[in-house]
């Protein structure tokens, strides 16, 4: 009797929509908690055919804001950011949470994810510069994962890849410390700032106008 009440509870929970934080949050805990620690689905594995909205918006700043009220469970948050997922549909970003029944598709004003923190750690007898998101993910400076400079609203950036064609932010803080940790160098009209991770330099270079 016990199993078929949880078996009736979970196709509820599928076959209905999950535009519905509340749904949704049930959904991905229902189906999703025995991934270790935290670990991302694979979601590109995922391809439903259901597609919805939700009023959900990942702010410039990092605000997570549903249904006009900013969010401010960190936790539910973090949960959510698990599942993001972009796509590209005539050289236009499109941003979803994704599962493996519904894609509810979200607005991103510029990138889905912030980088809040980094670390100098030793790993495989090497020196690495560890960056850390305000949702949980942890990214390395290595060749996959490189920092690049680009304009948002006359402002320029800097932005590094994530996951899944993703980027994350490099708060102002965090950019700070990487000129503490860095060389910054002058040639005319440039400043470059070089990074060393895993016995290798990568250089950040931006104009001075």
């Amino acid at each position: 009797m016990k199993k078929d009440i949880e078996k009736n509870k979970n196709n509820t929970i599928n076959n209905n929509e999950l535009n519905n934080i509340d749904s949704l949050s049930a959904y991905i805990k229902e189906h999703m908690s025995t991934r270790k620690e935290r670990a991302i689905p694979p979601l590109a594995d995922w391809h439903p055919e259901n597609i919805e909205e939700m009023d959900l918006v990942i702010k410039a700043n990092g605000e997570w804001w549903h249904e006009g009220t900013k969010m401010t469970r960190q936790s539910l948050i973090n949960l959510f950011a698990t599942i993001l997922w972009k796509e590209e549909v005539n050289n236009e970003a499109q941003f979803f949470l994704k599962t493996p029944v519904q894609k509810m598709q979200i607005h991103v004003e510029d990138v889905p994810f912030f980088i809040t923190d980094i670390n100098l750690i030793n790993k495989d007898k090497q020196q690495w510069i560890e960056f850390l998101t305000s949702t949980g993910d942890i990214v390395y400076l290595d060749d996959e994962h490189q920092i690049t400079m680009r304009p948002y609203q006359n402002e320029l950036r800097p932005y590094i890849p994530v996951r899944f064609g993703m980027y994350a932010l490099i708060t102002r803080n965090v950019y700070m410390h990487l000129i503490q940790i860095g060389t910054l160098t002058e040639n005319g009209q440039h400043t470059t700032l070089t990074l060393n991770s895993a016995g290798k330099h990568y250089a950040i270079t931006v104009n001075n106008d």
